[in-house]
């Protein structure tokens, strides 16, 4: 296994600048997730660390060495694309065996990692079988299968799910997570859906325009959003933005949503007037909450254990409302919604968060 430690990393095309003065450090054995929107340098950072492009500034170590000028057969690591990159004329057998074989190991070797990595994969069964021969969900197997048997010290993969359907993504998620608890490998996972990042990390790094903007657990970053962007790009159904202004009238801060009735907090430590409050789905209550309003149903999806209800307020703002429970309300029926104070995520005018100091009102 490995560690892995970049510094001031950036990565220019000409006068484009596509990694900006990154630092990171990928603890020994952890599975990291790199998530954020298309464009946002994600799989160009993944293809840095393991060799496949220059970087600009900076250094990448490995367990304390530094790699920049390392060539990416010498990083002892092993990458998973997109595509399954498979030899269609080779069986499944020959084509785990065939990179072996390039590093002139022995017959016997060979045929032990092999061996072990289809018990692994449990891919026994398709070992004589030619890639045209296998499912989508088979041919990932053996692309991961082919990065196992170079028993490297760290797994790259770049969104190696997204050209399958979504229920073998669920599926072949879910043999990820276990091939990680079985290996203890470090693995850095590009993706960029947050629900793959969300159920698969042990730590995730969101990226926006080359930059980092958080980094933490899943559950860090869907309680303790850092920014706007972060609470807006983690969750699903994605959180509730309402814009709201502060009233400061002595040692009383009040907070104006319009459209909800108006309260009191803690003093907040920010001068601004203006803030973005934040209220997940599942904290908008159904005839329910200390803070409450009027809203009309215009949409309801049934999604089985959930039911995910658009609501427009008397502003006119559309807000998403998810209840596990069974719901009977139909498009044009007006209800109450509310939420408690400690529902709420409260966001600067520059995008960042900010706490009540104090006791909450």
């Amino acid at each position: 296994m490995a560690g892995l430690t970049l510094r001031n990393v950036g990565k220019r095309y000409g006068a484009l600048s596509i990694i900006q003065g990154l630092n990171l450090d990928i603890h020994d054995g952890e599975f990291l997730v790199l998530v954020g929107p298309s464009g946002c340098g994600k799989s160009t950072l993944l293809r840095m660390i393991a060799g496949l492009e220059d970087i600009t500034d900076g250094t990448i170590s490995i367990s304390d060495k530094v790699v920049n000028d390392l060539p990416a057969s010498k990083r002892e690591l092993s990458m998973v694309f997109q595509s399954y990159a498979l030899y269609p004329h080779m069986t499944v057998r020959k084509n785990l065996a065939f990179g072996l074989q390039n590093f002139k190991m022995s017959k016997a070797e060979v045929e032990r990692r092999v061996a072990e990595a289809a018990r692994i994969l449990q891919i026994e069964p398709l070992m004589d079988r030619k890639p045209r021969q296998l499912s989508g969900g088979q041919k990932q197997r053996v692309a991961i299968g082919r990065a196992i048997v170079r028993e490297p010290k760290l797994f790259l993969f770049d969104e190696p799910l997204s050209n399958l359907d979504a229920e073998l993504r669920v599926q072949m998620r879910a043999e990820l997570a276990s091939l990680y608890a079985r290996l203890g490998t470090t693995m850095i996972y590009v993706t960029h859906d947050q629900v793959e990042a969300m159920t698969m990390a042990s730590r995730i790094v969101v990226l926006r325009s080359g930059k980092i903007e958080q980094v933490g657990t899943p559950q860090e970053l869907y309680t303790r959003p850092q920014n706007l962007f972060v609470a807006g790009f983690i969750g699903s159904p994605k959180i509730n933005m309402l814009k709201a202004g502060v009233l400061r009238e002595g040692a009383s801060t009040r907070v104006r949503v319009e459209g909800w009735p108006e309260f009191a907090i803690a003093d907040l430590p920010t001068t601004d007037t203006q803030l973005t409050l934040c209220v997940r789905p599942g904290a908008l209550l159904v005839g329910a909450g200390t803070i409450r309003t009027e809203a009309t149903v215009r949409l309801v999806e049934y999604l089985g254990n959930e039911t995910l209800m658009h609501m427009v307020l008397p502003t006119g703002q559309t807000v998403l409302v998810s209840d596990s429970g069974k719901i009977t309300y139909r498009q044009g029926d007006t209800v109450t919604i509310g939420f408690e104070l400690e529902a709420i995520h409260y966001f600067d005018a520059s995008g960042q968060r900010v706490e009540p100091t104090g006791e909450r009102v």
